[in-house]
């Protein structure tokens, strides 16, 4: 009990900065990895760290505490290269937040442009009755489904979707990942819906549409190879027989939302004003 008062005397604003500092930070890393596949690993590195404090603590192992010393400097090292992705994406949110409504208007006019030309390879993939399967990534990171296909690292555009898609080519049969305006890989292995119900009946591409938007907030695009058909896929339901304009109505109002959220409060309370008026 005597100890308690000493710590709360040697308190003052400069340690409170402190503590808030750190706590932010750990906040904002929790909130960028939320729903992706580094909670796992995150989970198992802790687990990690408390059973080896716990070790070296209660037995008093001097090799073991050395071997953990020594390795530390590396695992410092190794956690950058295993949460890049994520690293990346607070990053984004960082500029994103300072950019102000002028940075989300941009990305809302190059998202509207990749839609159209998504759209547009569809109508003509549709016409042919080659199958095609798109994947848009969102807030969630795909970063194990692109290391499954092809790196291309290119921008999106029709003709490319168009070659990638040709029957009998090397990577028609997987799905292509975009980002943002980048078509970053192709041949991708997506997992397969375990719905049951009417989607039993649907074919892979469609079955594997529906299973990553079960796993994450993507988007999926699916062209039939059998009858032409358009279909999206969206938090595991899908929406078949679209046209391209449907197709890109579809898509620009998931979007929506999406980029309203990413406004700054202020902003968004000035376009709900405008709405009223």
């Amino acid at each position: 009990m005597t100890d308690v008062p000493s710590i709360l005397l040697r308190l003052n604003w400069v340690s409170v900065i402190d503590i808030l500092l750190v706590s932010v930070i750990f906040y904002a890393l929790l909130t960028i990895i939320q729903g992706t596949q580094a909670v796992q690993l995150l989970r198992g590195l802790m687990i990690i760290v408390i059973i080896t404090v716990v070790i070296t603590s209660v037995f008093q192992l001097t090799a073991f505490s050395w071997l953990i010393r020594t390795s530390l400097p590396a695992l410092l090292v190794a956690i950058p290269v295993v949460f890049q992705p994520e690293l990346r994406r607070l990053l984004e949110r960082l500029g994103r937040s300072t950019g102000g409504f002028l940075y989300v208007r941009s990305q809302e006019a190059v998202v509207r442009e990749v839609i159209q030309t998504i759209a547009r390879a569809c109508k003509q993939l549709a016409l042919a009755r080659h199958g095609a399967l798109i994947v848009l990534e969102r807030e969630t990171g795909l970063q194990d489904i692109i290391e499954t296909g092809v790196r291309i690292e290119a921008e999106v555009s029709e003709e490319l979707l168009l070659t990638l898609f040709f029957p009998n080519t090397a990577l028609h049969d997987g799905a292509v990942i975009i980002r943002q305006d980048c078509i970053v890989a192709a041949g991708c292995v997506l997992p397969l819906s375990t719905a049951d119900g009417g989607e039993r009946q649907l074919g892979t591409r469609h079955r594997a549409a529906l299973g990553v938007t079960e796993a994450s907030d993507a988007i999926a695009v699916v062209v039939s190879e059998e009858t032409g058909i358009i279909s999206i896929a969206h938090n595991g339901r899908i929406i078949r027989r679209l046209d391209e304009k449907r197709l890109a109505k579809i898509l620009n109002a998931l979007y929506r939302a999406e980029f309203e959220s990413s406004l700054p409060g202020w902003w968004q309370r000035l376009r709900q004003i405008a709405k009223r008026r």
